[in-house]
């Protein structure tokens, strides 16, 4: 097994740091002083380790969306079916508000500017549409590809939707009727 190396130990150490700045202080307001001081390290050390601020930003999304496999991906590796599937997305961590969603409306912010960052966040977006059209294939044998297709965005639409709303509007009922809607519309594939 390789020993990871210095640099790569405080690039991790940075980026952890980053995140906690952008969950506790939103992302406009994160400047590479503030990701020193939560890194313990000085800014020259956080610009050798990472570059500038926006190059730490693009890494940080990278970091933040990597599955165990390194490819981005908003949901976790070991789901392997259309049921943990949906569980995940409307229930549990997924629907609680979190430093992960203060973490996640930053990057949205910052993708709306940055191309970078938006090139990471939707191909997590995309493997992740990707891996629930073949769970929803897998649970639909029946269903044609294209049915399996608008099942897999409307599954990750609604749940994104739901997880938005959630950050302002806390509500278990609503959640359950995003699953119920969901569950119908799987019904009838």
């Amino acid at each position: 097994m390789v020993r990871p190396t210095v640099a790569d130990k405080r690039r991790k150490q940075i980026i952890e740091a980053a995140m906690k700045t952008i969950a506790e202080r939103g992302i406009a307001r994160t400047s590479l002083d503030h990701i020193a001081d939560a890194a313990g390290m000085s800014r020259g050390h956080v610009r050798h380790f990472v570059g500038n601020r926006e190059d730490l930003l693009v890494e940080t999304a990278k970091y933040f969306y990597a599955g165990e496999d390194g490819a981005p991906s908003i949901m976790p590796m070991d789901i392997s079916s259309l049921n943990d599937a949906l569980g995940y997305f409307f229930g549990g961590a997924f629907t609680e508000s979190s430093d992960e969603d203060a973490i996640v409306l930053g990057l949205v912010e910052m993708a709306r500017i940055n191309p970078r960052i938006a090139a990471v966040l939707a191909e997590a977006h995309r493997a992740t549409r990707a891996r629930l059209l073949a769970l929803v294939g897998e649970a639909r044998p029946g269903a044609s590809a294209e049915q399996c297709s608008w099942a897999a965005e409307g599954i990750l639409t609604a749940a994104m939707g739901n997880v938005f709303i959630n950050d302002f509007d806390r509500d278990l009922d609503r959640t359950n009727q995003a699953r119920r809607a969901v569950e119908a519309m799987l019904s009838t594939l």
